[in-house]
């Protein structure tokens, strides 16, 4: 029996959900800066899968790009 496909989305065309600690090793911060991301708000959209946080790539590639620092001109 073939796996549902989600309405809309092409199954090559989807990345899998980064974990916390795939998150954290990706943005060079502990584990614990992910989860005060997640209580208190900042960092990228994180997502609750049942008790597991995830992010899409997008997210944090966006995320990441809305944090770089200018230089003075």
């Amino acid at each position: 029996m073939p796996r549902a496909q989600v309405p809309g989305t092409v199954d090559s065309a989807r990345r899998k959900l980064a974990t916390a600690r795939e998150l954290a090793d990706y943005c060079g911060v502990p584990l614990a800066t992910v989860y005060q991301w997640s209580h208190r708000g900042g960092g990228p959209r994180l997502i609750k899968v049942g008790r597991h946080l995830r992010a899409r790539w997008e997210d944090v590639e966006q995320w990441l790009d809305e944090q770089t620092i200018g230089t003075a001109a």
